[in-house]
């Protein structure tokens, strides 16, 4: 029994492990393929570090030791200026003194000094770990040679942050490590960073901050000088003093714990109010070139941040879209008398764009301005009104592109009351004018008829052709943006470069490519978009012919010229003119946009704030003036070409007062009227070749009286955004013809069998009109605030 009850001494597990063998084996084997791996790891990271490395850009002593900035060239490849100071106080490494060369090491790079290969191996283990921790990118690995290498080579856009360009960054900064000494490093880095407001190194810094060498600085200067490189913008003394402090006292406790200074020179430095010593701020020496190009290049730069770079320290080439001349020539008009302005302090905002290409040639900011870098550009600013500009973006052009509708569409001007409202809407006259032909409404800038198309449209469908166009309506505005919505110069010359270019849209562009200094070529033309049918932009482009011709435009009218643009204007507010009745029979803003084939601009007139004026007498014109001259320039030597009609548009004479009586075309009390291909009256006449419109078209009124036709008694009091300037009203005023007399016709085709445009067309969009109706009443009653946008 006892035998029995004795544990058996071969049981499985004695089997498998004597004596504990087999599972010493097991950890061998363990151990061993564990530094196989770890080998096939290393091995592998290290060829594919040499993969990448061999394709590292050549670092010079010459590029170590220039600026970080960016410089700019035109398209045919001249320089044509750099966005750093114009003059760099460039240090030796004898002129440094000891204690900025101790702040920067203990802040920047506590072990510089002990790496022997310009990596440090501690630091980018501790980085990533940090980093993984935080789930972000909270501190930084790079050693000062790193990221001498990086401002000196590399962009330091997040996009380029791959492992490819880390490991050529780590290959050079070896590299560099092996052919300069620590001292030159330091000197290299010192001379390059970029300290705010276009200067570059900290001689130039401690020069423009405190007036001062960087030797005779004290040690809580010396600090702040130090801690800016890490963001020079947010660490400005001047406008984040707080900010500029707490970086400060971290490059002095930096310090403090590296034992480079005493703890009663901490205690004294952190005490140092941040401002002291510090000069007032001053702007740089600004040459002729840079005032004249500003606007365009603080859209350069926005625009090339935009693209992930960072212009001020990536030492790129910037291809840019600038036609120098007509720049200088754009400065000229509005600076030197040769456009009239009301007085000095009206202001203007004007972009000029290739409607083929998108390319930004030129841009104005302002005139009578004083030597600022980087300063308010009203040709951008979207605070204000365009006044009736937006009529062919918002109103017709949707109409013609959505409803098919022909320029003969009979619109009705009369009595109108927003829906869900008590206002009443007038025209600048406070007249109506009955009906008329859709053409005669665009020309002479009645307003009734442009809402009444846009309640037909629809607001949502009419706010998206216009955002397609680079125009940013909200969907749910009220009718009243029909004539007038919030938009800059630059997005109105875009939108009608689409009708100059055929109904093809460029977005506007200031950066045509962008060259690094390792290489990486960005190229940023591009081929358009279409965001109109070709008929939409002929039809439009057709009737704004006539604005310059006949309507309100004549005073922009260049003799000779095919060209096509539309006014706009925007009245004060019952609430501004409480404050300044003065201000009663002019308008707050003026603008024209104009186009040729070669060239679409945009231009607004007006002020910065209601007190500084009002535009009055020729001022009132100074938008159509200015197109004038600086489109005569431009076109100067260009070949004149008009658009040429589409097989998808027809052409048919129309009795006036009809919208599709097709009569002979030899007729009298008639007009040539053009319809989108398939939706034109049936044409009973042969088709004859037309060289030019008859002469009597220019004498012909489409209009005609209704026993609606009446006079307003009341003011205007809720409609602030006018289309009418003071030429608006003169022409209005006359008995004009809704043709345009600038077009050659072409031959016209035989068999266009469809019946004309039917009611339906209209009936379509009720629902939408319905929808829109709610929103009418606050949009009227704020209708002025458009126009309150002070800058």
């Amino acid at each position: 029994m006892a035998d029995n009850n004795q544990k058996p001494t071969n049981s499985r597990m004695a089997n498998l492990h004597p004596e504990g063998k087999p599972r010493k084996k097991i950890w061998l084997q363990i151990i061993k393929w564990f530094f196989i791996v770890a080998m096939l790891i290393i091995v592998s990271g290290v060829g594919l570090f040499a993969y990448y490395a061999k394709d590292a850009p050549s670092i010079s002593q010459a590029q170590l030791q220039s600026g970080g900035t960016s410089s700019l060239y035109t398209r045919d490849g001249k320089f044509l200026l750099s966005l750093g100071s114009e003059k760099r106080t460039y240090v030796n490494n004898d002129e440094i003194p000891k204690e900025l060369k101790n702040a920067i090491v203990s802040v920047e790079d506590r072990r510089f000094y002990k790496e022997g290969i310009g990596l440090d191996p501690i630091r980018i283990v501790g980085s990533v770990l940090v980093n993984a921790k935080s789930k972000g990118v909270a501190a930084g690995g790079s050693t000062i040679t790193q990221q001498l290498v990086k401002l000196s080579v590399f962009s330091t856009a997040a996009s380029q942050r791959t492992l490819r360009r880390k490991a050529q960054e780590a290959w050079l900064s070896m590299k560099v490590e092996r052919e300069f000494s620590k001292e030159q490093i330091l000197e290299f880095y010192i001379n390059k960073v970029y300290m705010n407001y276009g200067n570059y190194g900290m001689g130039t810094a401690a020069d423009f901050y405190y007036g001062k060498d960087l030797k005779d600085l004290d040690l809580a200067q010396t600090a702040l000088l130090a801690g800016m490189p890490n963001a020079p913008v947010t660490y400005d003394p001047y406008v984040y003093p707080e900010k500029a402090k707490y970086r400060r006292d971290i490059v002095l406790r930096a310090m403090f714990k590296n034992d480079k200074i005493t703890k009663s020179q901490y205690t004294q430095a952190v005490n140092e109010p941040i401002t002291q010593g510090l000069q007032p701020k001053k702007n740089n020496a600004t040459s002729e070139l840079r005032k004249v190009d500003d606007p365009y290049i603080k859209e350069v730069i926005s625009e090339v941040k935009s693209k992930g770079f960072n212009p001020y320290n990536d030492n790129l080439k910037i291809t840019v879209n600038i036609d120098q001349d007509a720049q200088q020539k754009l400065y000229d008009l509005v600076n030197n008398g040769s456009v009239p302005f009301t007085n000095d302090k009206m202001q203007v905002g004007a972009t000029i764009i290739d409607p083929r290409t998108g390319h930004v040639i030129a841009i104005i900011g302002g005139r009578k301005l004083p030597s600022v870098q980087l300063g308010l550009n009203r040709a951008v600013q979207t605070g204000r009104s365009t006044g009736s500009t937006v009529k062919p973006v918002l109103d017709y052009g949707p109409a013609i592109e959505y409803l098919n509708w022909p320029t003969s569409h009979i619109l009705d001007d009369s009595k109108y009351v927003y829906p869900g409202t008590n206002i009443q809407l007038y025209d600048w006259d406070n007249k109506y004018e009955g009906k008329m032909t859709m053409r005669h409404a665009l020309e002479q800038s009645r307003n009734v008829p442009a809402v009444k198309t846009l309640s037909k449209v629809g607001v949502a469908r009419a706010s998206l052709f216009a955002r397609k166009l680079g125009v940013n309506v909200p969907s749910d505005s009220g009718l009243s943006v029909a004539i007038g919505a919030n938009a800059s110069s630059l997005q109105m010359a875009g939108a009608f470069g689409a009708f100059a270019n055929n109904g093809v849209y460029h977005k506007p562009q200031f950066v045509s490519k962008i060259e690094t200094p390792d290489g990486l070529t960005r190229n940023y033309d591009s081929s358009g978009t279409r965001v109109m049918k070709e008929s939409t932009a002929y039809i439009m482009t057709d009737m704004l012919k006539g604005v310059l011709t006949k309507g309100s435009g004549t005073q922009a009218r260049i003799k000779n010229l095919y060209e096509a643009g539309k006014t706009g204007t925007v009245k004060y507010s019952d609430e501004e003119l409480v404050k300044y009745p003065q201000y009663k029979n002019s308008p707050k803003d003026s603008w024209f946009v104009g186009y040729t084939k070669l060239y679409s601009m945009g231009i607004w007139t007006g002020y910065d704030n209601l007190k500084d004026g009002t535009p009055s007498g020729v001022g009132s014109s100074s938008a159509q003036l200015l197109y004038k001259q600086m489109m005569s320039y431009l076109m100067t030597d260009k070949a004149n070409k008009d658009w040429t009609k589409p097989s998808t548009v027809v052409r048919r004479r129309i009795a006036n007062g009809t919208q599709d009586k097709v009569v002979s075309p030899t007729a009298s009390n008639s007009s040539w009227q053009l319809f989108v291909k398939g939706h034109a009256p049936k044409n009973p006449y042969s088709e004859v070749t037309v060289d030019k419109r008859k002469d009597e078209d220019d004498d012909v009124d489409t209009r005609f009286d209704t026993e609606d036709d009446t006079s307003s008694k009341g003011q205007s009091h809720s409609q602030s955004s006018s289309s009418s300037s003071h030429a608006e009203q003169q022409s209005s005023s006359q008995k004009q013809s809704s043709t345009s007399n600038n077009n050659n016709s072409n031959n016209q085709n035989q068999n266009n069998n469809q019946q004309t445009e039917n009611k339906s067309n209209n009936q379509n969009n009720n629902s939408q009109q319905n929808t829109n109706n709610q929103n009418n009443q606050n949009q009227q009653q704020n209708q002025g605030n458009n126009s309150n946008n002070n800058h």
